[in-house]
């Protein structure tokens, strides 16, 4: 095994049609790993510029060929996908087939790979244990006797997985798909659809919609045994009649509209989000006991309900848990190519979560104190200004380099940024970013927990505080926080935080860099195309301020 041999982690499998709205497979990415270190990391969305993009089929050739990678000694990682193992591209000269299986392995597997010609030994790595992998280039190897779970809507043989790590060795506990029903609330259920007046378009944002949505509401029993009895009316796509029938039979309650401002739907919401929050913890309560485990990893699209993930926190069932801030699909290379460089190579780096660096590898902000003050002083005019520094964020969320920032004391000007320039719900939160001095201040709190760093946790802010952070503090008192501890992690942003601070602002809204249906900038061009179509007041490009509607 050469250690100096680069590793391509690929997700790429086939969705099930040819339709512009990704399906059973979404967020494709690639990977290059050099000895445990990332080299280039992309999600395909923010190259092609389409959201939740499953190109990579059509687009492999090019990526690997603009990496002057054709030639090159590669090793190849692919990760399966419950619509099946093998990948192959447009032209059909990459071409790679994996064994099929009846059981989940814990390791990779070999499978052949042909390439321009050439048949070679490529690898594979199971779905489960790629969203597994994605947390070794944030926390490094895991911790001895720790937990690993994996929970989304479908991986390749299960939704969720388990497995033990002790004295280095990893172990499969269970992987099966008797949590499915718990997920499927999120992602394939036409009551929550229709709750949300979702469209097939819409899949992957159901979940984040549906979480935020259900803080406006209560969680009832007798609407859990209504659910329950009904089986949370999961096929009505055609026709909502069967549930204002049986709303009217159970709760005399007349509907003809599944309308968000009724506190009976609200409600439902709530519910549904109790009850996996409920059922879930549950269940990782059972295998703690059952392991004796002390640490918990954690990932799959599930990770993103931050009312879940805070109250794993609170149950103190672990001495730590670990969380990646790209838990969702979009860090199935990433995982893939770090789990097989832990495995041969015996090397994992640690990393800052920006490391979306495709074809922007020489972007570097550089900025003077007179930059951090004129941001400052645009900001505490009540602009709007995104940012776009450095590489990008990896994950769904924007973490201070592909973000739009506006001051988070302010309902009206939080509900303007995310309303009109970003075209969202009414109901959906925008989180704040500050330091973790200001974190301690705005909850109470003598410790903040490290997944705050990737905005993984909500908080409940302390009454007194909440006008102070009105902007970004949820219908129901809580706030999803984004805690920079220290300059390291993002200079810029902490310098703009620290300068605040000292003119008594103690947050920042912080908020994707991105529109209604779009996905977060990548490119410098993108940051000014996206800033002029919203109107944004300003922008800053590596650290130099663009004045657009001041």
């Amino acid at each position: 095994m050469n250690k100096n041999t680069l590793t391509i982690g690929v997700y790429g499998i086939q969705d099930i049609n040819d339709s512009p709205t990704p399906t059973i497979s979404h967020d494709h990415s690639i990977a290059i790993l050099k000895k445990g270190e990332v080299i280039y990391q992309a999600q395909l969305e923010r190259l092609d510029r389409i959201k939740h993009s499953n190109n990579m089929p059509e687009s492999i050739y090019k990526l690997l060929k603009d990496k002057k990678l054709l030639g090159r000694k590669i090793d190849f990682v692919f990760v399966d996908n419950v619509a099946g193992r093998s990948f192959i591209n447009s032209t059909g000269n990459i071409r790679f087939e994996a064994p099929l299986i009846e059981e989940i392995t814990n390791s990779y597997e070999k499978g052949k790979l042909f390439w321009f010609n050439i048949q070679k030994t490529a690898n594979i790595l199971n779905h489960e244990l790629a969203h597994m992998g994605s947390c070794l280039p944030f926390f490094g190897l895991f911790k001895n006797n720790s937990l690993l779970i994996h929970f989304d809507g479908g991986a390749s043989l299960s939704n969720f997985s388990a497995w033990h790590f002790i004295d280095n060795n990893l172990s499969k506990i269970e992987a099966h798909w008797k949590l499915k029903k718990l997920s499927s609330l999120f992602n394939a259920n036409a009551l929550t659809f229709g709750i949300i007046g979702a469209k097939a378009i819409d899949l992957n944002s159901v979940p984040g919609k549906l979480m935020g949505f259900s803080s406006y509401g209560k969680y009832s029993k007798k609407i859990e045994t209504w659910l329950e009895n009904n089986n949370y009316f999961e096929d009505c796509w055609k026709s909502k009649k069967p549930i204002f029938e049986s709303a009217k039979a159970e709760f005399n309650i007349e509907l003809k509209q599944l309308n968000q401002k009724d506190s009976f739907i609200q409600n439902i919401a709530a519910s549904i989000q109790e009850i996996f929050i409920r059922e879930t913890l549950k269940y990782i309560e059972r295998l703690k006991k059952e392991s004796k485990a002390e640490y918990l990893y954690y990932s799959g699209g599930s990770a993103l309900n931050i009312v879940l993930n805070t109250r794993i926190i609170k149950s103190e069932l672990f001495k730590d848990v670990f969380i990646p801030p790209c838990c969702n699909d979009s860090g199935l290379a990433l995982g893939a190519a770090a789990f097989y460089d832990w495995k041969t190579k015996n090397e994992i780096k640690i990393h800052d979560p920006y490391l979306n660096n495709w074809d922007i590898e020489d972007y570097e902000t550089s900025y003077t104190q007179e930059t951090i003050e004129n941001t400052a002083k645009l900001l505490r005019e009540g602009k709007i200004i995104g940012l776009c520094n450095n590489a990008a964020e990896i994950g769904p969320r924007a973490l201070g380099n592909r973000s739009i920032l506006c001051l988070a004391n302010s309902q009206k000007l939080a509900r303007k940024v995310s309303m009109e320039h970003k075209q969202r719900e009414w109901y959906r939160p925008v989180a704040p970013i500050m330091l973790e001095e200001n974190t301690k201040y705005f909850t109470g709190l003598d410790k903040i927990h490290h997944l705050s760093k990737y905005m993984l946790l909500d908080f409940e802010i302390l009454q007194s505080k909440k006008k102070e952070l009105e902007g970004a503090v949820h219908i129901d008192g809580s706030s999803r926080i984004q805690t920079i501890f220290h300059r390291k992690e993002n200079p810029f942003v902490f310098d703009l935080l620290s300068f605040l601070n000292t003119k008594g602002i103690r947050a920042l809204i912080n908020t994707s860099f991105n529109t209604k249906g779009e996905p977060i900038v990548h490119t410098i061009e993108d940051a000014k195309k996206s800033a002029q179509n919203m109107k944004l007041d300003a922008v800053v490009l590596n650290g130099k301020i663009k004045i657009l509607n001041v």
